[in-house]
C-alpha cells in the first residue's frame, strides 16, 4: 500500500462514497453568490446534486425563468468552482 496525502486519501474516499454529491452541494453554496450574484443567491431556496444533475430550487416565478435562461452557463460555471465537470443538467423547480 503506497503512501497518500491526507487531500488525496479524501478525494478517493468521496469519489467511492455516496457523500461526494453533499459535499459538492455544500462547495456550491458557498460560492453560489460569487457564481450568481447576490440577488440570485438571496432568492434561491436550495442547491442539490444528484447524479450529474444541479436541482436548484426558487419560489420567484420570473427567477425560475432567468434560470432556465441560464442554464448553459450555470453549467459552465459550477463546474469551474468544483474544479471538475460534475454537473451536465441544471433542473429549475
Amino acid at each position: 500500500m503506497g503512501e497518500y496525502s491526507l487531500g488525496d486519501a479524501i478525494k478517493q474516499f468521496l469519489k467511492k462514497s455516496r457523500l461526494k454529491g453533499s459535499v459538492q452541494a455544500l462547495q456550491i453554496q458557498d460560492v453560489w453568490e460569487d457564481i450568481m450574484g447576490k440577488t440570485i443567491a438571496r432568492y434561491t431556496d436550495s442547491i442539490k446534486i444528484y447524479g450529474d444533475k444541479l436541482y436548484v430550487t426558487t419560489s420567484v416565478a420570473p427567477l425560475k425563468q432567468e434560470l432556465l435562461f441560464q442554464k448553459e452557463k450555470i453549467i459552465e460555471r459550477v463546474n469551474q468552482a468544483l474544479g471538475e465537470k460534475v454537473i451536465k443538467e441544471v433542473i429549475v423547480q
